[in-house]
């Protein structure tokens, strides 16, 4: 195919094959081995195609994830760069110990990924240094995303992660911290704190905010700067809800096991969360 199959009407195509598969942990070829010229620009197309077919049946955009802001796993994925998708209110809950358990049903091959949140007070522009972008952030919180792939063993190229919900399957949020009391504080911890990653009371993994580009603001800043290259796509709102990227790998998750963080050098709060 040449550059030109790329058409609206072949993004519609690949936005009504991924729609498909919503809910029901089904698994397609990835499109970057059939379409030869699916880059990003036309996944970024198919993926505005799904999120109005989501928006059509009811789910409400809330926020966004940015993917593979994580240097460390680059090469296990063969993605060498960060991508972004939306997340939607029936993606996305606050987690509590009376709320701690996760149903994996519909999802196909799930990750845990541990992360840092924000929730936007103000439009973050372009140009910003990470002070500014902190002064556009009303809360900060750990949470974890449970990430997972209509791609077979997780091979895939960026564009197939793009087009596919930025292979966002949920999110749980923990306690919601306000950052204007201490900003100056949390602009230091955010990019300096280490967190261990649990399986079953067991260390799996540690990670450190560094991975993320260089924090999670840092990550942030990304993003904004990304989508202001991009007029077709909208830029960040006040009051959505950005998550940062995996702090630690990703690993697989099964329904029967309990995962937990600790957090070194930041105010925020451990998770746990059991999977049904």
């Amino acid at each position: 195919m040449d550059s030109r199959a790329i058409t609206a009407e072949v993004a519609a195509e690949v936005a009504a094959e991924v729609f498909a598969t919503l809910g029901r942990g089904t698994q397609i070829v990835p499109f970057s081995s059939r379409l030869e010229h699916f880059d990003l620009d036309a996944a970024y197309r198919a993926a505005s195609e799904v999120r109005a077919m989501r928006s059509a049946r009811g789910d409400r955009p809330v926020g966004r994830k940015i993917g593979f802001t994580n240097r460390t796993i680059w090469a296990e994925y063969g993605v060498w760069a960060p991508i972004w998708g939306y997340v939607y209110d029936r993606t996305v809950r606050d987690l509590s110990p009376a709320r701690e358990e996760f149903l994996l049903t519909g999802l196909a091959e799930p990750r845990i990924e541990p992360e840092i949140v924000f929730g936007l007070a103000s439009a973050p522009a372009a140009g910003m240094d990470e002070a500014a972008l902190l002064g556009c952030i009303d809360w900060v919180a750990h949470g974890f995303e449970i990430v997972h792939s209509i791609y077979p063993g997780w091979k895939f190229a960026a564009p197939d992660t793009v087009a596919a919900f930025g292979l966002h399957g949920g999110l749980v949020i923990g306690e919601r911290h306000k950052i204007a009391p201490h900003a100056e504080k949390w602009q230091s911890t955010l990019a300096t704190f280490e967190i261990d990653l649990l399986r079953d009371g067991s260390i799996v993994d540690r990670g450190h905010a560094a991975n993320v580009l260089d924090g999670p603001l840092s990550a942030l800043r990304h993003l904004v700067e990304l989508l202001a290259r991009d007029p077709a796509q909208p830029l960040l709102a006040a009051g959505e809800i950005v998550t940062t990227g995996t702090l630690t790998r990703a690993f697989p998750i099964a329904p029967g096991q309990t995962w937990a963080t600790v957090l070194h050098g930041v105010g925020l709060p451990a998770l746990r969360l059991r999977f049904a």
